[in-house]
């Protein structure tokens, strides 16, 4: 019985995950008029990884950048296998600027990592942003975003998160 059981657990875990993985951040709020499932990224590394070797991104779904200050930002495509929208916001949750971000050409064989990173596309923020919001590409064109538009988050929580 504790044998079965032990392999119904493993089962389990392997399609589902288990461990650190399990334990992320996750936040629903609210963009145009649809409803999202975020990851929270509240660290350097989680921050520095993103969406980095993804394969998809769920229609409802995406990834929420929470940053400790307020500073002009960039993101990039490093490593990114899939095309997706970046969202960025100040610390009210207003959008500072949209970007549709295409995949780009992975590093090649021969090219440095200082290459590599230099060729590729940076999108900015326009302005000090506090949060990103990373979603499935076309999202901000079904969803209407425009820059000076809110989105409600909820600053207090994510501000308490950011390290």
């Amino acid at each position: 019985m504790v044998i079965r059981f032990l392999a119904l657990l493993f089962l389990f875990c392997i399609p589902f995950g288990c461990g650190a993985q399990s334990k992320s951040l996750t936040a629903t709020i609210p963009i145009g008029n649809e409803i999202f499932y975020v990851e929270i990224v509240n660290t350097n590394q989680t921050r520095a990884q993103g969406l980095m070797h993804r394969t998809e991104i769920p229609k409802d779904g995406g990834m929420l950048f929470v940053f400790p200050d307020s500073i002009l930002r960039s993101f990039w495509m490093k490593n990114c296998l899939i095309p997706m929208d970046l969202i960025f916001l100040d610390s009210r949750g207003t959008i500072t600027a949209t970007h549709e971000m295409p995949v780009e050409d992975p590093q090649k064989e021969a090219e440095s990592e200082w290459e590599y990173d230099n060729r590729l596309s940076h999108y900015w923020s326009n302005s000090p942003a506090r949060f990103a919001i990373e979603l499935q590409s076309g999202s901000i064109k079904r969803l209407g975003l425009k820059v000076n538009e809110r989105i409600a988050l909820d600053i207090a929580h994510l501000r308490s998160l950011a390290r």
